[in-house]
């Protein structure tokens, strides 16, 4: 299928939080929300023949550092956070292919019976024949947040950026639900995001990306073209990257 646009970017990591998936509820799946969002990425994939490969949270079943602080083992909670990652794929997948685009979901922990493995090549080739790659588990490894897996896959797959989906319009410097005077910022240095302490993605997801001149681009995809925009490399969100 040619393009109908030349796009900005090619090759995408899409990292979708998990609480995105639960709309408006404060836990759980809500269809109708992954649906639109299954829309979305259809709609500018089939635009610019962009390759998507998503890394999904799993913060809308269960937070593994949360569930650590009550008591929890931490190691026990993190896989059950990674759990809940492979639950979000597999409702993203299956919206996905009810609208008939070609998904597959990859795990960083083997669970052969729902889905593949995570194998780098194969997941290469997966994007390069139009499919759309879903990660799922995390890194397999407890300690390691999901934006640090979308980071290593983002690096891996030669991914030319990672679009950190929230529930904000881009990287502020306080929070903008509660101070109405926060500033937006249109573009930061990787460094500022770790210097200022701004926390929308850890440090090593940063410094990953800093390291392999990964931009981000932290934006609201609830916001209807938003994500169109973005690939179409439009100034929307908040861009991180090198200085000018």
């Amino acid at each position: 299928m040619k393009p109908s646009a030349l796009p900005r970017y090619n090759r995408v990591l899409l990292k979708l939080g998990g609480e995105g998936l639960a709309g408006k509820a404060a836990f759980g799946i809500d269809p109708d929300v992954v649906n639109d969002i299954a829309v979305d990425i259809i709609a500018v994939k089939s635009k610019y023949n962009t390759q998507f490969a998503i890394v999904v949270g799993g913060g809308n079943i269960i937070r593994g550092d949360a569930a650590s602080k009550r008591g929890m083992d931490r190691v026990t909670a993190d896989y059950m956070g990674m759990l809940g990652t492979v639950i979000n794929a597999l409702a993203l997948q299956d919206a996905l292919e009810n609208q008939g685009q070609p998904t597959r979901v990859q795990t960083a922990i083997s669970m052969h019976q729902i889905a593949e493995p995570y194998i780098r090549r194969r997941a290469v080739r997966h994007l390069e024949k139009g499919r759309v790659v879903i990660l799922a588990a995390g890194s397999g490894n407890p300690y390691f947040s999901t934006d640090t897996t979308a980071a290593l896959r983002a690096v891996e797959i030669e991914a030319e950026v990672v679009l950190k989906a929230t529930k904000v319009d881009g990287v502020y410097d306080a929070d903008p639900v509660t101070n109405p005077k926060a500033k937006k910022f249109a573009r930061l240095d990787y460094l500022d995001l770790i210097n200022k302490d701004l926390r929308v993605m850890d440090h090593t997801a940063v410094t990953l990306c800093r390291e392999n001149k990964i931009p981000i681009i932290v934006f609201d995809l609830s916001h209807g073209g938003n994500l169109d925009g973005v690939v179409a490399g439009k100034p929307i969100g908040t861009l991180v990257g090198p200085p000018e």
